[in-house]
């Protein structure tokens, strides 16, 4: 009662206001969360008990979706406004946001960006140059036929998810669904933090601060979308860390 009374005094309100999100409050392993962090033997003070923490507001990630149809034909899309909201410019008369994809240039070569990433002088700002961007929609072939289709939203994170997704298939022979639950690491080489999924266990995060890496725990890294041709099957794979999701085979 607790718990669920002070996500109400921070989430719930007039529907034609606020967006309620009844679908994370639902949530059954958010459900589980809130009842494993009940002390069976003492009271928790109210003090120590808050609101839970949910994403309310529209994502600020890049969005992604794969597609193979029953003729084949194939597509891996990957599309962004970069930042919350883009530049914050709507274009008049048009309604729709414009991107502040000039982030993805070094605008200080040196310097980090929004993601903290540190770019050189060949990406720097020039006239008519397209910037870098970790944005990476895949298709894998063998023998010339379609054998997967991946990608993700996530930033810098996209480049090794992506890479996570493929060997996780082509190295430990994995169904797509299995390959895409696994958890996720990221280094982007500065700053110089490991991030890891919490789904990580304990025990390899020790071995891995032991072994020198400084790690940064991390909710999650990615949403895949993904397609595995299996013979004359499509193994779909949606990503159990995004809500409202359905998972085909």
């Amino acid at each position: 009662m607790r718990r669920f009374f002070a996500d109400r005094s921070e989430y719930l309100g007039d529907p034609d206001f606020v967006k309620v999100p009844l679908t994370q409050l639902l949530n059954t392993s958010y459900i589980a969360e809130l009842r494993r962090s009940i002390d069976p033997v003492r009271a928790t003070p109210s003090a120590a008990v808050h609101p839970g923490r949910l994403t309310v507001h529209e994502s600020a990630e890049t969005t992604h979706y794969s597609i193979v149809d029953a003729e084949g034909n194939t597509v891996a899309v990957t599309y962004t406004l970069n930042g919350g909201y883009g530049s914050g410019v709507t274009a008049t008369g048009l309604g729709f946001l414009l991107n502040n994809e000039m982030d993805d240039f070094a605008p200080k070569p040196g310097r980090p960006n929004l993601y903290g990433l540190i770019q050189g002088e060949a990406n720097a700002v020039a006239p008519g140059k397209t910037p870098l961007s970790s944005m990476t929609p895949s298709l894998v072939l063998q023998d010339d036929k379609l054998y997967m289709v991946v990608g993700t939203p996530g930033g810098p994170t996209i480049i090794n998810s992506v890479l996570q997704v493929i060997l996780n298939v082509l190295d430990y022979h994995m169904n797509m669904q299995e390959a895409v639950d696994q958890p996720r690491i990221h280094h982007q080489w500065l700053p110089d933090t490991l991030f890891v999924e919490k789904t990580v266990s304990p025990d390899t995060i020790e071995a891995l601060k032991s072994r020198g890496y400084a790690v940064k725990v991390n909710n999650q890294i990615g949403e895949m979308a993904a397609i595995l041709v299996d013979g004359g099957w499509l193994q779909g794979a949606a990503d159990s860390r995004t809500e409202s999701t359905a998972k085909g085979y």
